[in-house]
C-alpha cells in the first residue's frame, strides 16, 4: 500500500487566515492538504470554521493571508468561474437541486458550458446512470419528488457533469436520516475510487466521516489541533480531547 505521505497533493492550504470582517479571523494560520484520489476530512465543533475553509477554497471569501494551491498553483486570486474551469467543484450544504425539474432536467445543467454538443451532454447523463442506476429508473421524476439521499445524488451528479478532478463537499448528509446518510458515504467512498476524484468534506458527523476518509484534520477555535491517518483517530476522545 502506497504510504499517505508519499501520494500526490491536489490541494493544499498554507498559511491561511480568512474571516467574515477584515480584522476578525474565523480561521487563523489553517494549514491543509489534500491528496489525489483520496478522502480528506475536516472534523470539529460546529462553528469551528469548517465551512468557512471550503468558501474560501472556493472564492466565495477571499483570505487575510495564506496561500490556496490547486496543483501547484495559488488561486487566491482566481475568480470562482476559472476554478470551476480547472477542476474544482463545491457542493454546498444546503440542497441545491432544482426541484421542479425532472432528475433528467438538473442533470443537463450540469452540461451547461457544453450545450450545444448534444453528444457530449448525452454521454456525460448517461455516465451518470452508470454511476447511480436508481437516477435511470427516475429520470422523468420531478426531483423534489425523491428522497433527501436521493436529491444529493442528483446534485453530485449533476456537479460530475463537468468532470471535475476534486469535489469539495460541506456536510454531505446534513438532514439526512441515518439510512440515507450512511448511502450517501457509501457513494463518495465509492466515487474516490471508481473516478479517481480528490476529495475534500467538512463533517460533524465524525464516526461516518472517519469510516471513509484516508486523513483527517481536526479543527479547535478556527486552528489545526490534530491531524493524521484516518486509522489513528478510531480514539474519539483523544481525538476531540479539549486542553
Amino acid at each position: 500500500m502506497t504510504d499517505i505521505a508519499d501520494t500526490e497533493v491536489t490541494l493544499e492550504i498554507k498559511g491561511l487566515d480568512v474571516g467574515y470582517y477584515k480584522d476578525l479571523n474565523i480561521l487563523q494560520d489553517l494549514n491543509i492538504k489534500a491528496r489525489k484520489n483520496q478522502i480528506t476530512a475536516i472534523l470539529g465543533a460546529n462553528g469551528v470554521g469548517k465551512s468557512t475553509a471550503l468558501k474560501a477554497i472556493f472564492g466565495f471569501l477571499r483570505p487575510n493571508a495564506g496561500e490556496i494551491l490547486l496543483e501547484g498553483e495559488d488561486i487566491v486570486d482566481i475568480p470562482t468561474h476559472e476554478k470551476i474551469l480547472k477542476g474544482l467543484a463545491y457542493i454546498p450544504q444546503q440542497p441545491g437541486v432544482f426541484k421542479d425539474m425532472t432528475v433528467e432536467e438538473n442533470l443537463e445543467l450540469g452540461g451547461w458550458t457544453f450545450r450545444s454538443d448534444t453528444k457530449q451532454v448525452r454521454e456525460k447523463i448517461e455516465a451518470n446512470y452508470e454511476r447511480f442506476p436508481v437516477l435511470r429508473e427516475k429520470r422523468k421524476q420531478i426531483t423534489g419528488e425523491l428522497s433527501g439521499g436521493q436529491q444529493r445524488m442528483v446534485e453530485i451528479g449533476r456537479t460530475l457533469m463537468a468532470e471535475p478532478k476534486m469535489l469539495l463537499i460541506d456536510e454531505p448528509t446534513a438532514g439526512l436520516s441515518k439510512m440515507l446518510a450512511e448511502e450517501v458515504y457509501e457513494m463518495l467512498a465509492t466515487l474516490a475510487v471508481r473516478d479517481a476524484l480528490t476529495i475534500l468534506i467538512v463533517d460533524q458527523e465524525i464516526r461516518q466521516a472517519l469510516k471513509i476518509a484516508h486523513y483527517v484534520y481536526v479543527l479547535e477555535l478556527g486552528r489545526n489541533k490534530f491531524e493524521g491517518p484516518a486509522s489513528e483517530f478510531k480514539d474519539l476522545e483523544k481525538a476531540f480531547w479539549v486542553t
